[in-house]
């Protein structure tokens, strides 16, 4: 179904794939991206928000459609029962709702659409039926942290081969998923997802570029 779906939007991709300069636009092919995640913790629960871009349908089978823009909100309790938990976003910068608590994570996690996302920080009001809370979640970014973009041309540079590969008649047959992790310190994950969708997994660092570890499956 994807693939009907997308079939347009690849040929119409054709076009713009190729920048003005003559090199190739590998981030059209891009499917998902994390750009952002902003984090807060307190004695009772660590909060993570992050910011996504994501294909409709979702599908690793190398074909990139459009995207749109959804934030998501993990609150995990440290020793705290977070029953009938409502986020508020105190500084206007989200949509106000209730979070569901998912078993197979342990945590609330609350999504919503936006047209843009926010930046540096964002100021939050937590109540829950034995409590409430407010708090400022700040974004684990710094001044040195890559962009998507520039992660992806560090994993398109480390991988010419496969790239190469993937590439009949000046056109790249493939999609891309680059997500900025948070591990303590920061991350670029790159998945290069092929027409079969097999994916070679790159973890990057999130600062310098350079790959840290590969896996193919």
């Amino acid at each position: 179904m994807k693939k009907i779906l997308c079939s347009i939007c690849v040929l119409v991709g054709l076009a713009p794939a190729l920048t003005g300069c003559g090199g190739y636009d590998y981030f059209a092919h891009v499917s998902e991206i994390r750009s952002d995640i902003f984090c807060a913790e307190t004695e009772q629960f660590t909060l993570t928000l992050s910011c996504t871009e994501r294909e409709y349908p979702y599908a690793s089978d190398g074909i990139a459609c459009s995207m749109s823009k959804v934030v998501e909100i993990s609150v995990s309790p440290i020793d705290c029962d977070l029953d009938g938990l409502e986020i508020t976003f105190t500084d206007g910068k989200g949509t106000d709702g209730d979070a569901a608590f998912r078993n197979t994570h342990g945590d609330y996690f609350y999504s919503f659409g936006v047209t843009e996302f926010p930046t540096e920080s964002v100021s939050l009001s937590l109540k829950w039926n034995n409590g409430e809370r407010e708090l400022t979640a700040t974004s684990v970014k710094n001044e040195q942290t890559l962009t998507a973009k520039q992660a992806l041309d560090c994993a398109i540079s480390a991988e010419k081969d496969k790239i190469g590969r993937m590439t009949r008649n000046k056109r790249f047959y493939g999609e891309f998923y680059v997500r900025l992790l948070r591990r303590n310190v920061n991350y670029y994950y790159v998945g290069i997802v092929d027409e079969n969708g097999n994916t070679l997994s790159l973890l990057l660092d999130s600062e310098t570029g350079d790959i840290l570890a590969r896996r193919e499956n």
